[in-house]
């Protein structure tokens, strides 16, 4: 996601954050000056599980 902004980018991966909490399942987050990109993988299981999916569900849905 591209901000235009650094305080946007972060108050973005704090709700990702805060949602990665709830569903006990934390992606790798990079973000900087105007961007944060989230990488989602099940790393016990090798790849991607249901979890990072309705992992990243529930990200989509800090954009509606």
């Amino acid at each position: 996601q591209a901000y235009r902004y650094r305080p946007e980018s972060l108050a973005f991966v704090n709700k990702v954050g805060a949602v990665a909490e709830e569903l006990d399942h934390h992606p790798d987050i990079t973000f900087g000056w105007g961007y944060a990109e989230i990488e989602s993988t099940t790393h016990d299981r090798g790849g991607t599980t249901d979890k990072d999916f309705e992992l990243a569900g529930k990200i989509e849905e800090l954009f509606l």
